[in-house]
């Protein structure tokens, strides 16, 4: 199959017979953006088309990038992706993109699910109570990295011990111990979410170091697949270690 033809396929796929607004204006652009990112990028590595959709919806949330944000609402909607798992990965945004930033995000999500006659709120996800967040959140912390967070929360300073305490039981309490999606899917959300947000490269970006981290945890380099398009082919190199 060519190039053309996959992506044709893969943009019906995902959002059906609608056309692009683009190419009102803007064709060459549009073939351009359409070819790459539906017949080349997508067909990159082993994630599936919901896991594509889920990673480029935590993308485009912290990006702040809105009407692509809804365009793929639909789309992951479209592959079958449900209400939930499509508002618990945007909700999993919002310790590292802060409050505004997600509910931007989330007001998108809900247009979309208006419009798809899809009834708010919906089934509550929420696993942890105010007596449990904080142990379940450690415990959900230290299944990820480790014998590390005891070290760090022994060797945190006194007047930075709270900041510790917010990441178990708000980070991991709050939002990693929610129903909706795995732990696995939650942690490769995450190291998306902290790529877009600059935190790819050594020593740059608000959360420098924390992807590279992960990874010694056992989390594979796949995530990048489907990035390119959202923030850029040099950028997304620059993570990876490609430029010298």
């Amino acid at each position: 199959m060519s190039r053309m033809d996959k992506s044709q396929a893969t943009y019906k796929r995902l959002f059906g017979d609608a056309v692009p607004a683009a190419y009102a204006t803007d064709p060459d652009l549009q073939d351009i953006l359409s070819r790459f990112i539906f017949g080349e990028v997508f067909h990159q590595g082993e994630l599936d088309d919901k896991q594509r959709e889920l990673i480029t919806l935590v993308v485009l949330a912290a990006n702040q990038t809105l009407p692509q944000l809804k365009a793929h609402v639909h789309a992951a909607l479209n592959v079958g992706l449900t209400p939930v798992e499509i508002k618990e990965a945007v909700y999993q945004c919002a310790p590292y993109l802060g409050f505004p930033k997600t509910l931007n995000a989330v007001a998108e999500v809900n247009e979309v699910f208006a419009a798809r006659t899809i009834a708010l709120p919906l089934e509550n996800q929420k696993q942890v109570t105010e007596e449990t967040r904080f142990d379940k959140g450690l415990a959900a912390q230290t299944e990820i990295f480790g014998d590390v967070i005891a070290k760090m929360r022994d060797s945190a300073p006194a007047n930075q011990k709270h900041i510790q305490d917010y990441l178990s039981a708000h980070c991991f309490g709050d939002f990693y111990t929610r129903g909706g999606l795995d732990l696995k899917t939650r942690e490769l959300l995450t190291l998306c979410i902290l790529s877009a947000l600059g935190g790819g490269r050594p020593g740059e970006g608000p959360c420098a170091g924390e992807p590279q981290r992960r990874q010694r945890q056992g989390h594979l380099d796949r995530r990048h697949h489907p990035l390119p398009p959202l923030y850029g082919l040099s950028e997304n190199a620059e993570r990876l270690g490609l430029h010298q």
